[in-house]
């Protein structure tokens, strides 16, 4: 069986580059460091190091074993922490990670756990360094969100719990000729490929690109006005005729003079709301204190979603 030194030793080696600067890194000897490398190696058969007079470096074995050694430690790291934190208070504390637009449910959800003994360490991010955190470990549970046909690259130790369907629609100024519409389907959708379109700041969010795949494979190429991430100042935008966009029904929430919005006819344009919690089969399972925090984020957004008006 491994031994979380033999990981520790790796690490190090890969951070600092030779077996003496880990030595010191880890305040260990380097006869130590050596030891458990070469046990290391002797569990795997294989090496997990090249050495050189100018330091070493890690052998694709190494850095395959590194990848899965930085999951283990972080996870191991946690633990203590965890465990201590409930020796010492009586309480659980979460790392909960979400994108920004989200945020909006953080203080009631906070307060909700926090009555149950739970606190809520947050990381507020873009989804693809939330995907990444969830992959390694390094939170409890995270927030995102994913259009179907634009699925997110998660590992097998990491499933996700849908806990929303939030409708894509799409938002006009007032007087647009297709203002008057109640519902949009994709071929009236497609004849607006001379507008000018608002999307979001990174280019590759699923959102801008179902539109973009949509229009691209009716020959039409977008002429993109403005890149934001806040759809405040989006649907402002489109009420002073700036440009159209398509927006989640969530972001819709009060009211914007000047813009209607319209769903789109087509079960393509939802955004699948998903909390990422460990894989049941993996290391580590979802607790107690991760179902509760689900729980808590599907009341959120049910209490969100009441108040939507499209008008």
């Amino acid at each position: 069986m491994v031994d979380l030194r033999q990981l520790e030793a790796l690490r190090a080696v890969y951070a600092e580059g030779s077996v003496t600067a880990a030595a010191r890194r880890l305040g260990w000897g380097q006869p130590t460091v050596d030891y458990h490398l070469k046990n290391l190696e002797s569990l795997i058969g294989a090496s997990v190091l090249v050495r050189s007079p100018r330091g070493s470096r890690l052998t694709p074995v190494g850095m395959l074993l590194l990848e899965r050694a930085q999951e283990i430690l972080t996870l191991s790291e946690r633990a203590v922490t965890d465990a201590r934190e409930l020796t010492e208070t009586g309480r659980v504390r979460l790392r909960f990670g979400t994108f920004t637009s989200a945020a909006r449910l953080l203080p009631p959800m906070v307060l909700r756990l926090g009555d149950l003994g739970i606190e809520v360490d947050v990381v507020l991010e873009e989804v693809p360094s939330l995907v990444e955190r969830s992959n390694s470990g390094e939170v409890d549970a995270a927030l995102v969100y994913a259009v179907p046909g634009y699925e997110l690259s998660f590992r097998p130790n990491v499933a996700t719990i849908e806990v929303h369907r939030d409708p894509l629609l799409l938002a006009l100024p007032s007087g647009h000729p297709l203002a008057a519409r109640t519902t949009i389907d994709v071929p009236t959708l497609l004849t607006l490929h001379d507008e000018r379109w608002m999307f979001a700041a990174a280019e590759g969010d699923s959102m801008d690109t179902i539109v973009i795949d949509s229009f691209a494979a009716a020959g039409h190429t977008l002429e993109v006005a403005i890149r934001t991430d806040d759809f405040q100042v989006m649907l402002a935008m489109v009420g002073a005729r700036m440009g159209i966009a398509l927006v989640p029904s969530l972001a819709a929430v009060g009211a914007h003079p000047g813009i209607v919005l319209r769903p789109i006819d087509d079960p393509a344009f939802v955004r699948s709301i998903l909390v990422t919690v460990p894989a049941a089969g993996s290391a580590r399972r979802p607790s107690t204190a991760v179902r509760q925090l689900v729980a808590a984020v599907r009341d959120g957004f049910t209490a969100l979603h009441a108040g939507v008006d499209t008008e």
